[in-house]
């Protein structure tokens, strides 16, 4: 059983749906699972649509005709006057939604009513796919990942129950993949009470990782818009190569440091069954790319990962007391109910600095809470993180040139810069 995970940018129009299909016809015969993202940049649609309806905007069926209008375009250009429709299921996923969007919010969690929005993204977009290798002949069973992959109700940032999930898979999903194609979604999931979660945003790639170790997969291979695994982003960085071989711990603290090719959570999975993956071109599938494995080498050559929009938060004492540990207790328990995460730390004797993504609503309640315990709260936004993994170079200076370094922090493997 191979598992293919493909991201939005694979399926961004209807050429790219085209060339996911030509890509899985290479693998005809052999046991394929395959997890879709939403097309393109639409969870980012999605998001404004979630903002406008849980805000009482005015502009949420704007944004819902939008979306309509954009997956109407893909189908429109797919359509080839099969006598199978592309448009029923995509018609009643749209229908659906708008019945949701009709009625003003009266819910108070954002994070739920975004899980319940946000997931449209995943049902179309895998729809349409399915849909469409059918009326090319492809036979393949689309299923709804919310009936095998189960989490807790943290929303947004769903936490798998590994024993019912592998139990569902194992024993409802694993005899349809034996027998045919199957389609699925990333990033999505249910709770015990069968609302929708998701696993975090880029959760896709994590979604493949749950369904290979499930399935005890041969392997699972990420088809990229670029050639693998590469030492810094080359949208961002012209000097970025290939590493044509990887660690899973290596990729692993890469992940978390914030390379944007893996997701943090998708290697554990694969490391606790010793699964390799493979980090493709879905736009040269002939090259090489990038093996993840438990054989590969030590990585030894510098990686550069770079962060924007991130906020850099530093607390400290009023009376200049000690920050001990009950109060770190505190720090980090706000930290987790709020869903931030640290990006880099530091402490002194009185004080704790950290940095995160900036997400203006969570920074906002954050620094309110660390008020009213009686500390300073002193916030630095718009701000970059750069890490390099594996040693600092020459180009480093380049790199950092004309800025200004708010925080500076080393360890044995990598240096983080905060700058401004």
């Amino acid at each position: 059983m191979r598992i293919f995970k493909f991201g939005g940018a694979s399926v961004k129009d209807a050429a790219g749906v085209k060339n996911v299909a030509k890509i899985l016809n290479e693998f005809a015969g052999e046991k394929v699972l395959v997890v879709i993202s939403a097309m393109g940049k639409c969870t980012n649609k999605f998001e404004d649509l979630v903002h406008a309806y849980f805000h009482g905007t005015g502009q949420a069926k704007n944004i819902l005709n939008e979306i309509k209008d954009f997956h109407y375009q893909i189908l429109k250009e797919l359509d080839h006057n099969s006598s199978i429709s592309l448009y029923n299921d995509v018609d009643n996923l749209l229908l659906e939604l708008e019945c949701l969007i009709e009625n003003p919010n009266n819910l108070p969690d954002f994070d739920f009513v975004y899980d319940q929005i946000v997931c449209f993204g995943e049902l179309l977009s895998t729809r349409i796919v399915s849909n469409y290798l059918i009326t090319c002949n492809t036979r393949n069973q689309w299923i709804d990942a919310r009936n095998f992959i189960i989490t807790n109700n943290r929303y947004r940032d769903g936490k798998v129950d590994w024993e019912k999930t592998e139990h569902l898979i194992a024993n409802r999903l694993k005899p349809l993949a034996e027998k045919s194609l199957v389609i699925s979604q990333g990033f999505i999931g249910r709770d015990s009470l069968n609302a929708t979660t998701t696993l975090g945003r880029e959760g896709s790639d994590y979604s493949a990782a749950i369904f290979a170790y499930c399935l005890k997969a041969k392997s699972v291979t990420i088809w990229k818009d670029v050639a693998g695994v590469m030492n810094a982003d080359p949208k961002k960085f012209p000097f970025a190569t290939l590493i044509p071989t990887l660690s899973y711990n290596d990729s692993i603290e890469l992940a978390y440091y914030g390379a944007s090719v893996i997701h943090p959570k998708t290697m554990q999975p694969l490391k606790a069954r010793n699964i390799p993956l493979f980090v493709k071109s879905f736009l040269n599938t002939g090259d090489a790319g990038t093996v993840v494995s438990e054989t590969s080498a030590e990585l030894n050559a510098p990686c550069y990962i770079h962060k924007s929009n991130q906020v850099l938060m530093e607390l400290s004492t009023r009376d200049f007391t000690f920050i001990v540990e009950d109060t770190l207790k505190e720090i980090f328990t706000i930290l987790a109910d709020h869903k931030v995460q640290c990006n880099i730390m530091q402490n002194s004797a009185i004080s704790f600095s950290f940095v995160a993504d900036q997400a203006e609503d969570r920074i906002v309640k954050i620094s309110e809470i660390f008020q009213q315990l009686g500390l300073n709260v002193l916030v630095h936004s718009g701000l970059e993180l750069l890490t390099v993994y594996h040693g600092a170079t020459a180009q480093v200076d380049q790199l950092i040139e004309g800025k200004q370094i708010k925080m500076e922090q080393r360890t044995g493997k990598t240096v983080h810069y905060v700058l401004a």
